[in-house]
Parts: C-alpha cells; sequence; structure tokens
C-alpha cells in the first residue's frame, strides 16, 4: 500500500483542473456542432452535452466543394511537407553529428546564424515569386523545409547512440547509408515521432503564408478556410454550393457551424497524437550494445 501524499495529491488536482480546462471547451465545440439548429440557444455556458441531435452542421460543411477541396490541400501539404522535413533533416543530421569534414565548423555557425536571424516575409516573398512557386503547393510545402531548431534536436540523439554499435557495422563493412538506415534511423523512433509531430502540426496549422503566397481558393488549406469564416464572418462562402432549401438555411446557426468547422480542423491532431506517442517508450536502446 502506497502512503498517503500531500503533494501528490496536490499534483494530481493541479493536472485534472488543467485538463478539466482543455476539454470543456472542446466538448462545448462538440455539443454546439451536434446540437439541433433550433435548440442551440439551449446550452449554457460551457455545457458538454447536445441539445437535440444533429449533423446538419457537418452536412452542410462537407457539401461545400471549397471545404473538401480544403482539407485535401491539408491532407497534402502537410503529409508530403512532413515527409519532405523528415527526409531533409535526418540526413543532415547524421551528416553534422556523425561525421567530420572539412568546414563542419563553418556550416554550423551558418545554421545557427539562420535559426537567430531569420528572413524577411519581403525576402521570403521576394524569393518565391523569383522561383516562380506563387499559387503553388511548393511554396508551403518548401518553406522551413529543414528547421534548424529541430535538426539540433536530432543532431543532439544521433549522438547518444552508442559509438560501438556504428563501429561495430563498419567492421562488418557497413557504410554511412546502411548505417543510417539500418542503425541511425530505427534507434531513433522517439525523436522522429517527435519532429513528425511538430513538423505535422505546423503544416496543418499554417495559414499566414497561405493567405500570402496563394490567391486561387481552390488550392488554400482548410485553416484558411476557417480563418475565412470565422473570423471574417464570411458566411456567402460556407455556404457555397450546398442544394440546401432557404427556409432549411434560415434555420442554420452560424455559431454551431463554426464550431464544426473548427472540430474538423482539430479532429485530425487529435488523431495523430496517440499514434506518435506509442513510439515515447523507454529504453528504445536496451540490449543493443553487449557489455
Amino acid at each position: 500500500m502506497r502512503k498517503f501524499s500531500w503533494s501528490r495529491t496536490i499534483i494530481y488536482s493541479i493536472l485534472f483542473i488543467v485538463t478539466l480546462a482543455v476539454l470543456i471547451p472542446l466538448f462545448n465545440l462538440i455539443a454546439m456542432s451536434l446540437s439541433d439548429p433550433e435548440r442551440v440557444g439551449e446550452l449554457s455556458g460551457l455545457g458538454i452535452w447536445p441539445k437535440g441531435f444533429s449533423f446538419i452542421n457537418y452536412e452542410i460543411i462537407l457539401s461545400n466543394p471549397l471545404i473538401t477541396r480544403s482539407i485535401f490541400n491539408s491532407v497534402l501539404i502537410t503529409v508530403v511537407g512532413t515527409l519532405l522535413n523528415l527526409f531533409l533533416t535526418s540526413m543532415t543530421a547524421y551528416v553534422l553529428a556523425r561525421t567530420d569534414f572539412v568546414g563542419k565548423k563553418a556550416v554550423l555557425v551558418f545554421l545557427i546564424a539562420i535559426m537567430v536571424f531569420e528572413p524577411s516575409m519581403i525576402t521570403e516573398y521576394l524569393l518565391v515569386r523569383n522561383l516562380h512557386l506563387l499559387d503553388s503547393y511548393a511554396s508551403l510545402i518548401l518553406y522551413k523545409a529543414i528547421n534548424v531548431y529541430y535538426l539540433f534536436i536530432l543532431m543532439r540523439f544521433f549522438k547518444e547512440i552508442p559509438i560501438s554499435l556504428i563501429e561495430a557495422a563498419r567492421i562488418d563493412g557497413a557504410g554511412h547509408f546502411r548505417i543510417f538506415t539500418r542503425i541511425v534511423l530505427p534507434l531513433s523512433k522517439p525523436a522522429l515521432a517527435t519532429l513528425t509531430l511538430f513538423y505535422g502540426v505546423y503544416h496543418w496549422n499554417e495559414y499566414f503564408r497561405a493567405t500570402i503566397y496563394i490567391s486561387d481558393p481552390n488550392k488554400w488549406p482548410l485553416q484558411v478556410v476557417l480563418r475565412q469564416f470565422v473570423l471574417s464572418q464570411d458566411n456567402k462562402t460556407m455556404l457555397q454550393g450546398t442544394d440546401m432549401s432557404a427556409e432549411m438555411l434560415a434555420k442554420i446557426d452560424f455559431g454551431s457551424l463554426q464550431a464544426s468547422t473548427i472540430i474538423i480542423a482539430v479532429v485530425p491532431l487529435l488523431l495523430l497524437y496517440p499514434l506518435i506517442l506509442r513510439y515515447f517508450t523507454k529504453g528504445t536502446m536496451d540490449g543493443g550494445v553487449k557489455d
């Protein structure tokens, strides 16, 4: 039997309160999105139970071709961008962490300078325009293909891999590519999972540069459409393409419609977390080296 501990009780109580503070607003949005539009006003404060039950908000959103295209655009940008980020960041981290070459220190100083002194937005825009990347997915996918801060995190993790594993592979005739793919990457799943989460969240939530670089609504990611509807109150855009009657549309509560749009934008990230967290395991390299 564990002894009663006031400190543990206080910590658990604080964590419970913080968890409620995060979950209750989310449940409130879900309740609004699933409530009957005519009864949404009955939700008091941060109510978490739907009043009535209706999927009409989601039917309206998913019947809008602009929304469905934006979801596809966000998925495409997030998946391709994250894979490219992981590929380039991991290869660069391996070269800088596990190899020696002429000018390595100069490269590291250059990377630190890039991390500290980021280019201005005008400079970025001129570069994207000169590369003829405006109105293309590449303008969002290629931006920060390697995040220097994440690069240093991965370098630090690569350096902690026992050198005896790498030396044993070299004795067996393995080159850098085989060591990288067969030893370094498999032992770095927790770090790669962390970067996948960071890069994925960044790409999924990107809207600022999308509003600058992409003018074609058909190429907008979901966050741009969400901002257009929630912040700009552009209700006409949200109802575009729906085949519902005017009488039915008149009953729509735009507050609950906004809540439904937010839920659609948040759910993919909520589904990503459990998939990533399974790699945060302890003792990943236990047994890899025999003393």
